[in-house]
């Protein structure tokens, strides 16, 4: 009886090896695998960050247009304010004519300034205007 006892350790024994080696390989595969994941991760990790490197240089870029753009912008609405005063103030002036009736009659003193529409008058000078 002993003798099949003994065996039946033996067994036992062969058993709880064979099982031990199986965790132990099963931890180092499950060890391996998590290293694997861990280092797929940390490159997937470099990857993005050059992408998102690349992407906020591009934002960038597009901003300064955007800035170039909007003041650009500024500049055009300023200048259609002042065409479109200058053209109300024109419309105007047409319509004064147009109310006056001939407007070839009426002297233009911009266009012509030695006609000046009043009358010159000498200016008599005394002799003792420039001496101090």
């Amino acid at each position: 009886m002993s003798s099949e006892s003994d065996q039946r350790y033996a067994m036992m024994d062969e058993k709880k090896r064979k099982r031990m080696i199986s965790n132990r390989e099963s931890a180092r595969r499950s060890r391996m695998r998590k290293q694997k994941q861990l280092q797929d991760l940390t490159d997937e990790m470099g990857s993005l960050e050059v992408a998102n490197n690349g992407i906020e240089g591009k934002i960038d870029g597009i901003t300064e247009k955007y800035m170039i753009c909007a003041a650009e912008n500024n500049v055009l609405r300023a200048r259609l304010t002042e065409l479109t005063e200058r053209l109300r103030s024109l419309n105007d002036v047409i319509k004064n004519l147009e109310m006056v009736g001939d407007a070839t009659q009426l002297p233009d003193p911009l266009l012509k300034p030695w006609q000046v529409s009043c009358s010159m008058q000498p200016i008599p000078a005394s002799s003792g205007i420039f001496q101090l």
